[in-house]
């Protein structure tokens, strides 16, 4: 990663992120792999030694200190004189905008000001590195979504290069220069969120990425793609992923099918409306599938879904021998 990126690592509970992220941070020794902060290897060094900050998932603040306590405990600890301390503490907490809290016992805070406070007590020592493990999962969504843009602004204002720990999408493409997408302890994929979300490398990230949606093809010689209906049938054999919200439902496939786009005959089974209209859970001949569309439609209704080429996300789909 360069210096000044936000590095996301993406995955679900146990794909080994918060792992990775702690072999960084000192306090897991890795069985093999070198772990290297600009050029230098630190692999055998000791967490005080590394150049790191963590701010950790439950921010893990000293209740017994005043905010200006915690903030400059990393000072403390490295020996820093109370003159510095208190000049250091002034300037981070003009940087989080909370002036006037220095005294408050962070037991008086706010889950948005104690994320803060434990933000700048790891800026305090001026990391090379800054290592966030899921900062804001213990917030409310409201707050969560506000911390995100300020984080992001505050990472991008003081060029901090930072790895950022989460499970939840739509965090890692917010704040992210690059994303690690993480299954089974590797790294499946590492680019640009744009790349990432538009140009997944495998089945596995376009499902975890929001495409979720995946149904059996196959392609025949003249390029259209038809229901594979659980059998490999002619034609080259792949899987097909897409996101419900580029799918549309069309009364029947007559008024649909212009012989590029995926065109699926099926009957609505589930129906949630999701406020600017309606998702529909769909039974095909090849899968269920959910699709969206602006009007109410019964269920058990017999329905067509539509989804354009471009949209269709495909990969190869291994074959049964026989």
């Amino acid at each position: 990663m360069a210096r000044g990126e936000l590095v996301a690592l993406l995955g679900s509970s146990g794909c080994g992120k918060t792992t990775l992220l702690r072999s960084i941070a000192g306090f897991v020794t890795p069985q093999s792999g070198r772990i290297r902060i600009a050029g230098r290897d630190i692999t055998a060094l000791p967490p005080e030694k590394r150049g790191t900050a963590m701010m950790f998932q439950s921010y893990a603040l000293w209740p017994h200190m005043s905010v200006a306590g915690n903030i400059g405990y990393g000072l403390r600890m490295r020996g820093a004189t109370r003159e510095t301390i208190a000049r250091r503490v002034d300037e981070l907490l003009a940087l989080m905008q909370m002036q006037g809290f220095a005294g408050r016992s962070v037991a008086q805070l706010s889950g948005g000001q104690r994320q803060r406070v434990a933000l700048a007590r790891a800026l305090a020592v001026d990391p090379q590195l800054l290592l966030l493990d899921e900062p804001m999962s213990n917030l409310d969504y409201k707050v969560r979504i506000e911390l995100r843009h300020e984080l992001r602004a505050l990472q991008k204002r003081i060029g901090i290069t930072a790895v950022y720990v989460t499970h939840d999408r739509e965090e890692a493409l917010t704040l992210a220069d690059r994303i690690a997408v993480l299954d089974a302890g590797r790294v499946v994929q590492y680019a640009s969120p744009e790349e990432i979300f538009h140009r997944p490398a495998s089945a596995f990230v376009a499902g975890f990425m929001g495409a979720d949606n995946a149904i059996a093809l196959t392609r025949g010689s003249d390029g259209r793609l038809r229901s594979a209906n659980g059998n490999a049938g002619d034609g080259e054999p792949l899987l097909a992923h897409f996101r419900s919200d580029v799918a549309r439902i069309e009364p029947s496939a007559g008024n649909a099918t212009n012989g590029r786009d995926l065109c699926l005959s099926g009957q609505v089974v589930q129906t949630q409306y999701v406020g600017q209209g309606y998702r529909y859970r769909v039974r095909t001949d090849g899968a269920d599938v959910w699709a969206h569309a602006t009007t109410r439609i019964d269920e058990g209704a017999p329905v067509a879904v539509v989804v354009p080429r471009d949209a269709l996300l495909l990969f190869p789909r291994a074959t049964s021998p026989g």
